[in-house]
């Protein structure tokens, strides 16, 4: 299989990146059916929405946009990363660190406010966990030479991902804390908030999916979806867990799902700059 390949979750290849690159001429050879494409990745985004038309025409011409279905698998540990994935919309892709004998965790979910891959280092690193497509979507993604080229010709972008990194790690030094000392209904109540937030009201998710998740039996995560539901937070169907009242879920939560939205606000925000930007 050639390195840098995109799976399905039946195996069939989605990506393969020893094709030839597109030249600079993309952009202005592209039918319109792909400026639209290219046009929904930027505006989809929200780090790619802060790029300025200069800042776009570094990675556009080298991009694709992608369509990724639940059970993809975007990275595996200890492979090379060849490139970084933009989810787009309501795309959610899943961190997940396995042990041994088959047990696994979320460390962290990546929607619209971020990007999967090579965005915060410098060259092809081996990765450390595996991505998997949690709800389907689009996803834009970029060579890790283009990507590297662009942060070399602008400090926007060089500082923009540094700022990712920084949300990054606030996501998965929150999770820790959170993990620790908070109750399983409210770290659940605030997993479907951030779902929410990047895949609208009806998040794609069984119960079984869910409790893999937050690390946790199934059984467990059963009575606090019951207890959810019959409080009139959510409604569950088959496969789907849709929220029905933001406000109570809020309420349910823990801190920590506020914190880290104010933390992206202070870094990245609107702007790429942050509060201060």
């Amino acid at each position: 299989m050639p390195r840098g390949a995109l799976l399905s979750h039946d195996g069939t290849l989605l990506h393969s990146t020893t094709g030839a690159a597109r030249g600079n001429g993309y952009v202005a050879e592209a039918s319109t059916d792909e400026l639209t494409r290219a046009d929904e990745a930027f505006s989809g985004n929200r780090l790619l929405s802060t790029f300025s038309l200069q800042e776009r025409s570094l990675l556009e011409p080298f991009g694709e946009l992608l369509d990724l279905e639940t059970g993809d698998l975007v990275l595996r540990r200890g492979e090379h990363v060849e490139a970084s994935l933009f989810p787009v919309g309501p795309t959610m892709i899943s961190m997940i660190v396995e042990l041994s004998g088959g047990r696994s965790a979320e460390v962290a979910s990546i929607g619209r406010e971020g990007a999967v891959g090579g965005i915060v280092s410098c060259g092809h690193v081996p990765a450390y966990s595996r991505a998997e497509v949690l709800v389907p979507g689009p996803a834009f993604r970029v060579p890790m030479e283009a990507l590297e080229t662009a942060k070399n010709q602008s400090g926007f972008i060089e500082n923009l991902f540094c700022r990712f990194s920084d949300y990054l790690l606030a996501q998965v030094m929150q999770s820790v804390v959170c993990n620790a000392y908070h109750s399983i209904a409210e770290r659940a109540s605030r997993w479907l908030l951030h779902a929410q937030d990047r895949a609208g009201d009806r998040i794609q998710l069984t119960q079984e999916a869910f409790a893999g998740l937050l690390g946790v039996q199934r059984t467990t995560i059963n009575a606090v979806i019951g207890e959810l539901s019959s409080e009139g937070l959510i409604a569950i169907g088959r496969g789907r867990i849709q929220v029905t009242d933001r406000a109570g879920l809020k309420r349910r939560s823990c801190e920590c799902y506020q914190r880290l939205q104010d933390h992206f606000d202070a870094v990245i925000g609107t702007t790429g700059g942050g509060a201060g930007g």
